[in-house]
């Protein structure tokens, strides 16, 4: 997973780039399935993009500092945003916001996957019904002539 990190009205130092990359980077353990090929025929490209920064220059109390995340998946932007009194503590947020949106993520596609294979299954059951019938009424027809 790649984390991209933009910093504004403040300065991006090392402690702060590895703070964030540490937190937003607990979110990969949710988005294994993502990266097998066993779903998908190459390697899709995870990329988290991380805005953090002051919402202005001239405040200095208050809920000044912000943080914004979007998670880039198939199909799927996942957007979380936070503002709050202290940086680390807007990145935390962000990071459970993003948690929870990747969870209902992939419960969404695992429901809509056991979904279609219900539907495959009932479509085999049915299929095979009638086909047995057809030979059964293939038959009854057979012996009348």
């Amino acid at each position: 997973m790649r984390i991209n990190i933009k910093a504004t009205n403040i300065k991006l130092d090392e402690a702060l780039k590895i703070w964030v990359e540490k937190k937003i980077g607990e979110i990969e353990k949710f988005l294994v399935d993502f990266g097998s090929k066993k779903y998908f025929k190459e390697k899709p490209n995870l990329e988290v993009k991380v805005e953090i920064g002051k919402t202005t220059r001239h405040h200095l109390k208050g809920e000044v500092f912000r943080a914004e995340a979007q998670l880039y998946l198939p199909k799927q932007i996942i957007r979380a945003e936070a503002i709050s009194e202290d940086l680390r503590d807007a990145i935390n947020q962000v990071k459970d916001e993003l948690q929870r949106e990747v969870k209902r993520y992939k419960g969404k596609r695992i429901a809509r996957a056991r979904r279609w294979a219900r539907k495959v299954k009932e479509f085999g059951r049915v299929h095979r019904f009638l086909r047995k019938e057809n030979n059964k009424i293939f038959k009854i027809f057979k012996r009348r002539k």
